[in-house]
């Protein structure tokens, strides 16, 4: 997933698919202990992309907190 699809989503969308993406994680770490996980490789690039969501997440925070703050410095 890349993170120009993400800024299109709305944050309702994103916290969607980041429940959705830890959910998936856990279940991965649940058969890797049961030695029952084929592509390891999905555990790491599933991690990726629920950091890359809360990233965005975190960005629009920020971005708005700014926004709110008076948006930047006339130094």
């Amino acid at each position: 997933m890349k993170a120009s699809e993400l800024r299109d989503k709305t944050n309702d969308e994103l916290h969607e698919l980041a429940r959705q993406l830890e959910e998936d994680v856990f279940r991965m770490r649940i058969k890797r202990g049961a030695e029952q996980l084929n592509d390891t490789s999905s555990m790491a690039k599933t991690r990726r992309d629920l950091a890359r969501v809360n990233t965005t997440l975190r960005q629009r925070e920020l971005g708005e907190a700014g926004a709110a703050q008076g948006g930047g410095e006339d130094g």
